[in-house]
């Protein structure tokens, strides 16, 4: 299904300590200017003394210089930490592996990715046949001589001749857009700028459609609003000034604008959205259609009220998934030379939300999320079941892409202790082969994943997945447990593979993952029951995660880390503020934590949708009482915290870091540190490269293992052979 925007950043894993906590000490945090602005809003008087720290590090700088003095401080109290090698290593090695992508296939190749193990971007990959012999056909690692340019999204072209792909420099969610001749190697025409939030799209050979916004006032490009969003059709061998507007809304600057293609080339669909939430107009275009009065746009779903997601056609027969009548989502068609005759259903709501659809050959392929684990069933295009996809256990599946003239399809599957496997599959038959697996320095059997559920704070049971030793899990004992949440969206938190959780775990510590609501793991009543007026339940939801590990005897009162990004960041914020004396440690990344003003920069305004408005006197209010930057508690203990953010973060400005950093430290919070971490060419989480990852996870994994207790030094499960 379509997503959302607003993506959970990339989560890390944690471990520390064989001193005393009281052995190391911060010393004097670095001064921070206090402004004099006060708003009065709603009849309240607001300060907002670090509004300065909002500016663009790269123009501003008193902002540069507090960074560098902020990172000097954090830097030499990492330094000190025991376990800081340790992870660093491990984590190391458990990054070094062969890993895959998925397999997309167009005329007779075969194009992924791969990495050898440690390569800081994955090279993009063709062969010829499934036998073939693979070959480089782009290595981003050759772009940057830091790593941080990265290969973004890449799509063949129908006969497999020709690449389309997109580049990001330095994290930020900016792309530029180019072509290539795949047996050449040599680029078609220029490039396309100020592309941002957007699917790439072949029309034919002879062009793609793909969406941009107008080009910033100079100096703005990672703080203005992103306005005025529209679709652009560019035909090879011309210049980006020459490319069609196909769809643009100028008397509604806020919508989202975004097309893609049918397999067959017949169909353009147009979706339209306002925010993050899954609710969109469709506009469609007949490609066979196209005359000299250019791209007729054929309304199909007025409103902004549900989601709709095209998965395939049959000729004028079109697929789509929808929460319409349906919270949990089914799939309907409709034909478009008899629109009049309305939606039919093919595959009914059931008790579990669809997760996604495909159409490979003449089948359906259906993806469910049960209990936040990944189940896929076979049907046909009638919506008759023709059987289960099997996976190995309690795990994530994706994937599934394919043509209508082929039964072939590709799939991933992977679990906390399970890298990702690539799977073929054969719709008709049921074959079920492995196309790539990956070789690891250890024995997923020495691991235990189990799922259980618990209470919130109003009577809701919540589900959380529990990652440990084999031999731990066993003995019962209470150990370091690092608890990770997100909670918005619309966005589900499922089994995936990080080395540097599992580096936490092979330390003798526990990794939780909790799946509280504002995700999607039950639908739209559990999102809907995550935000807006609701997002008290969020925080609440994590704080009973965190009190049931503590009173099922998972971990110690006093070895208890959380962590989480992105809207996960602000989670961490909003309930270290609610319950300090619960949380020994945690690590709030890229998060968002000054709610009065994220609708004021880049991709903030559409996040509206999961928080409401500031300008509104009700949600400012339900705002204003959980903000992070705007409730710490002074003359209280809290945990220690770490925060991290990146210089180049696009979606979530650093400096809602920067603020409630600056907040933090200017209170009187008790003997443990309140330190920020600022990553330099780096943004929200995607394009990171891998030397850089493997050190920002080795430093949060050292912090948060030292102040939960945690010394891997003296644990460890061996490599296996």
């Amino acid at each position: 299904m379509t997503r959302n925007l607003f993506a959970a950043a990339a989560a890390i894993a944690i471990i520390a300590p064989a001193a005393s906590a009281q052995d190391l000490t911060v010393g004097e945090y670095p001064e921070t200017r206090q402004g004099d602005v006060v708003e009065t809003i709603f009849g309240e008087e607001v300060a907002d003394p670090y509004r300065w720290l909002e500016d663009d590090v790269r123009n501003n700088e008193e902002v540069a210089d507090w960074v560098q003095r902020q990172n000097a401080l954090t830097d030499n109290y990492l330094d000190m930490l025991p376990a800081r090698d340790w992870f660093s290593e491990r984590i190391g090695e458990l990054f070094d592996y062969e890993r895959f992508g998925i397999p997309t296939a167009r005329g007779d190749r075969y194009f992924y990715n791969r990495n050898s193990g440690l390569q800081n971007q994955s090279p993009l990959y063709v062969q010829d046949g499934l036998t073939g012999e693979r070959r480089v056909l782009i290595d981003p690692n050759e772009w940057a001589d830091d790593g941080a340019t990265a290969l973004a999204g890449w799509v063949p072209s129908p006969d497999g001749s020709k690449l389309l792909y997109s580049v990001q420099d330095g994290g930020s969610d900016w792309r530029i857009v180019r072509v290539l001749d795949v047996e050449t190697g040599e680029h078609i025409g220029g490039e396309i700028r100020w592309v941002k939030f957007s699917g790439l799209s072949w029309v034919g050979e002879e062009g793609f459609v793909y969406s941009r916004f107008p080009e910033p006032e100079e100096g703005e490009d990672f703080q203005a609003l992103n306005l005025n969003q529209s679709v652009y059709y560019h035909a090879l061998g011309t210049d980006q000034a020459a490319d069609q507007l196909v769809y643009a809304t100028p008397d509604a600057p806020e919508r989202n604008n975004f097309a893609g293609t049918s397999e067959d080339g017949r169909w353009m669909t147009i979706l339209s959205s306002t925010g993050t939430d899954s609710r969109y107009e469709v506009n469609l275009v007949d490609l066979d259609a196209r005359d000299e009065n250019g791209w007729r746009i054929i309304p199909l779903v007025e409103g902004f009220d549900h989601s709709w997601d095209q998965i395939g056609n049959v000729g004028s027969t079109l697929y789509f998934t929808t929460n319409h009548e349906a919270p949990l989502y089914r799939i309907v068609s409709i034909d478009m030379d008899n629109p009049q005759a309305g939606w039919t259903e093919i595959v009914a709501e059931r008790d579990q939300p669809i997760a996604g659809a495909s159409m490979v050959g003449d089948h359906l392929i259906v993806e469910y999320l049960e209990d936040a684990s990944s189940s896929a069933y076979v049907m046909t295009l009638d919506g008759e079941l023709v059987r289960e996809i099997e996976f190995a256990g309690l795990g994530s599946a994706g994937g599934f892409g394919g043509s209508a003239d082929s039964n072939e399809t590709f799939y991933s599957f992977s679990s906390f202790n399970r890298p990702s496997t690539i799977y073929r599959y054969d719709v008709a038959t049921g074959e079920n082969t492995i196309f790539a697996a990956p070789e690891v320095g250890f024995d997923p059997e020495d691991f235990v994943v189990e799922q259980r559920f618990y209470e919130s704070l109003d009577g809701t049971r919540v589900p959380m997945f529990i990652v440990r030793r084999a031999d731990v899990a066993a003995s019962g004992e209470a150990v370091p447990t690092l608890l990770y949440g997100y909670g918005g969206f619309d966005i589900s938190l499922t089994p995936g593979f990080s080395p540097s959780r599992l580096a936490w775990v092979e330390g003798g510590g526990a990794f939780v993952m909790a799946n509280i609501r504002g995700g999607g793991e039950y639908g739209r009543a559990w999102h809907d029951g995550g935000r807006r007026a609701n997002k008290q339940n969020v925080f609440d939801d994590f704080i009973a995660a965190g009190e049931f590990l503590i009173s099922e005897g998972v971990t110690p009162e006093d070895g208890l880390a959380i962590q989480g990004g992105s809207n996960g960041g602000l989670l961490v914020g909003a309930v270290a503020n609610q319950r300090p004396d619960l949380f020994s440690a945690g690590n709030a990344a890229v998060g968002v934590m000054d709610m009065l003003r994220f609708d004021q920069f880049t991709a903030g305004r559409y996040w509206v949708d999961d928080y409401g408005y500031p300008d509104r006197e009700e949600d400012w209010r339900i705002l204003r009482a959980y903000s992070p930057y705007h409730n710490i508690q002074p003359d209280t203990d809290y945990p220690a915290l770490l925060v991290t953010t990146a210089d180049t973060d696009d979606r979530v400005v650093p400096g809602h870091s920067f603020k409630y950093t600056a907040a933090l430290q200017a209170e009187n919070l008790g003997e443990r540190p309140q330190l920020i971490r600022i990553e330099t060419r780096a943004g929200h989480g995607s394009g990171k490269p891998t030397d850089k990852a493997i050190e920002e996870a080795s430093d949060i994994a050292a912090f948060l293992a030292y102040w939960t207790g945690l010394n891997p030094q003296d644990e460890g499960v061996q490599e296996s052979d």
